[in-house]
């Protein structure tokens, strides 16, 4: 009867440390979720506060036209950030010659 009594507190303890390790598996699984989504908020944190901010000094951006193309610029550092395709808007106006620049100027075009 002994002999019974200890193989079965051997399947109990066996059977316990089983789930134990199961449960803390699925604990890890559920904080490394945790934290990946805490990051991906955080990143999307970032992106709204840093939205039309000068990335060299931070200040709100304002958009300005230039050469008949909207630009956002700074008003404390005067920089000015272009956004994809508008330098290469800017330079086809500045490839025309000193002629063209002079009858749209004569022609307030």
């Amino acid at each position: 009867m002994n002999e019974k009594d200890r193989l079965g507190d051997k399947l109990r303890k066996a059977e316990r440390g089983q789930e134990d390790q199961y449960f803390a598996q699925r604990d890890r699984e559920l904080l490394a979720k945790l934290k990946t989504a805490k990051a991906g908020q955080a990143e999307e944190t970032i992106k709204q506060v840093a939205h039309m901010r000068c990335p060299k000094c931070g200040e709100r951006l304002r958009t300005t036209t230039r050469h008949e193309v909207a630009v956002d610029e700074c008003p404390a550092c005067h920089g000015i950030w272009l956004d994809h395709g508008e330098l290469e808007r800017i330079a086809e106006r500045e490839r025309e010659g000193w002629i063209a620049h002079w009858l749209r100027y004569i022609t307030g075009a």
